[in-house]
């Protein structure tokens, strides 16, 4: 029988987050049920709630950043068992046979199936997120949270961490690379924290004066600020690559000339068209590029979640209850949190 589940979700786009039961699927022969631990706030799923992007699935119960712990599998199971500490990022199904499935790049898969707000490719039925008390996913789509790491602070590695660590994996980051982050937020904040573990030596550009101290505890070596021309003029042709997670629109003009020749800037965190146009000749007289990236496939998040692990590296989290959602929100809007909520689901069980 489905288990009905207690959550929080949106009905329209101009309504706020409240109380929603609904039901959880029957295990299928390769399923894992989980009870859900802590959720992580992100973005996204702002967007989603408010059908910024549009196609908006409502009802809909948002949350992909999803720690939990494994209650039951089905016959078919082989990787994990009931007590295992597991977590449920973006995505929780595609085709599987195509290109990018065969090569652990399921994030590009055009019949990815992500965590809410879609649609289940064997029932058709519509996905509800992690804002509730538990889940049900294909363990193909289920994660191993590595022992010791904290459960709290590893809820947005399934989202913000993957989405920083693919592009950082992808143009091969390492020991004596130059690195750039622009924008100290959710992203930003995992960005740095990654790229200085794998050994690069890491700047943050930001407009925001004032935070130098926290993005060095980070682990930037330098900030730059993207207002004072003398330290713009400084890096130039300095980087290799520059991640880039601000969420709206803006210039990318002024980052171009701190790339070396071959250097790329990825975009991670606006989808839309740029503003003004971007200048085409440095990229043609320098081989450069800007290039654009999307979380990351089931085997990379792995990766990541284990060089975490490893690592000792989780993200700078605020809690909160279930019941302060809308709140969160717009505190988010405000950028009035350090660095990413995430939600303690107890809450929804008291």
């Amino acid at each position: 029988m489905p288990t009905i589940t207690r959550g929080y979700a949106a009905h329209s786009a101009t309504t706020p987050l409240v109380p929603f039961s609904f039901d959880r699927r029957e295990l299928r022969p390769d399923d894992v049920a989980i009870e859900l631990l802590y959720c992580g706030v992100c973005h996204s799923d702002l967007h989603t709630a408010r059908n910024d992007w549009g196609g908006t699935l409502y009802t809909v119960v948002p949350g992909h950043e999803m720690i939990g712990r494994v209650t039951a599998v089905g016959q078919d199971v082989t990787r994990f068992k009931p007590g295992d500490h597991v977590g449920v990022g973006c995505l929780v199904d595609s085709c599987r046979h195509c290109t990018p499935c065969d090569h652990g790049l399921e994030q590009y898969c055009t019949e990815k199936v992500f965590s809410y707000s879609s649609v289940d490719l064997h029932d058709h039925s519509v996905t509800q997120g992690g804002y509730s008390e538990r889940v049900v996913v294909s363990e193909r789509f289920v994660l191993r949270i590595p022992e010791g790491i904290d459960l709290k602070g590893a809820a947005p590695l399934l989202c913000a961490g993957i989405t920083m660590w693919s592009p950082l994996r992808h143009w091969n980051v390492g020991k004596g690379s130059h690195v750039a982050i622009t924008g100290l937020g959710g992203l930003g904040h995992m960005g740095l924290k990654l790229a200085k573990a794998m050994g690069a030596h890491v700047t943050l550009f930001t407009r925001s004066p004032g935070k130098e101290a926290d993005a060095r505890r980070l682990g930037a070596d330098e900030v730059v600020l993207t207002s004072d021309e003398k330290q713009m003029t400084a890096a130039t042709a300095k980087f290799e690559l520059i991640v880039d997670t601000v969420p709206y629109v803006h210039d990318l003009n002024p980052y171009i000339p701190t790339l070396k020749v071959d250097g790329t800037l990825v975009l991670v965190g606006f989808l839309g068209p740029l503003e003004p146009e971007l200048n085409t000749v440095p990229l043609v007289l320098e081989r450069k590029a800007v290039a654009g990236s999307l979380i990351g496939g089931i085997p990379e998040t792995q990766e990541m979640l284990d060089f975490c692990g490893t690592n000792a590296i989780t993200a700078d989290v605020e809690m909160i209850r279930m019941q302060e959602i809308n709140e969160a929100y717009e505190r988010m809007l405000k950028s009035d949190v350090k660095y990413r909520f995430v939600i303690d689901i107890a809450s929804l069980r008291a």
